[in-house]
């Protein structure tokens, strides 16, 4: 039996604003990164990729090339460290 043409439709246009959804997310979460770097004091334009490492634990490569350790340290304090 084959899908109806508007069954397939509507799973594209869900797919399409799931992908819309996670890509604002990323951008926002980008620039709370940026934020929080520039707060501590140290350079960075714009943060072009982040990776997870643990929960509350991330590595940001900054547009100018400069990458960070940033984390919460065991005092509950954000922690900003040059790699």
């Amino acid at each position: 039996m084959r899908p109806s043409t508007p069954l397939l439709a509507l799973v594209a246009l869900s797919t399409l604003a799931s992908v819309v959804a996670l890509a604002a997310e990323d951008a926002s979460f980008s620039k709370d990164l940026a934020a929080t770097i520039a707060l501590q004091g140290l350079p960075c334009d714009k943060v072009v990729s982040a990776q997870r490492n643990s929960d509350s634990d991330y590595t940001a490569t900054c547009r100018d090339g400069n990458r960070y350790h940033v984390y919460v340290d065991p005092n509950g304090r954000v922690v900003v460290k040059k790699r």
